[in-house]
């Protein structure tokens, strides 16, 4: 109550303070920085196998987790791998440490899966192996048929899982 009564017997003073906040406070927010969303470049390498007919579960054990296990072996500076398995469909994301240079990594990931083509299912092709930027998730109205699975590092250890036995840290991403 005691302020009321200072306010109703300086009320310049109260005036002057109120402005005086105003003009600091359109000072500071004319200098502050305008960068609320940074300029964030990592390097990412996307594979899409296609094997029409093949259901999500083979998808992921005979062709995803064979080339997650080659990349980490082979391929320089990947901080960490997600795959998603679909019906006849399966994706992986490499995303490698900010600074690496991503048309060697692309170079890297191609001579892998080149390899590999030989030890796959006969017919199936890397529809694309290119540099993208990472994109949030977008919502789907179909349901995937198998979940996706984040792989961090090279750590490997036996996750609880009903589709098949994997190796690795993997967790589930919604």
């Amino acid at each position: 109550m005691w302020i009321v009564r200072l306010a109703l017997r300086r009320t310049y003073t109260f005036v002057v303070a109120a402005l005086l906040i105003a003009v600091l406070g359109a000072v500071s927010i004319y200098r502050m920085s305008t960068d609320i969303f940074p300029n964030i470049d990592i390097p990412v390498v996307s594979v899409v196998w296609q094997y029409f007919g093949m259901p999500a579960d083979e998808i992921e054990t005979r062709i995803l987790l064979i080339n997650e296990r080659v990349l980490t072996a082979s391929v320089n500076d990947i901080e960490h791998i997600e795959s998603q398995s679909l019906d006849g469909v399966g994706v992986i994301r490499i995303f490698f440490q900010p600074g690496a240079k991503i048309a060697e990594a692309q170079a890297q990931v191609t001579a892998t899966w080149q390899t590999l083509l030989k030890i796959m299912p006969p017919g199936i092709t890397p529809r694309t192996s290119s540099a993208t930027p990472p994109r949030p998730a977008s919502r789907s109205t179909r349901p995937p048929s198998s979940g996706s699975r984040i792989c961090k590092g090279s750590k490997r250890s036996p996750p609880p899982s009903r589709a098949s036995s994997r190796r690795g840290t993997w967790t589930r991403a919604t």
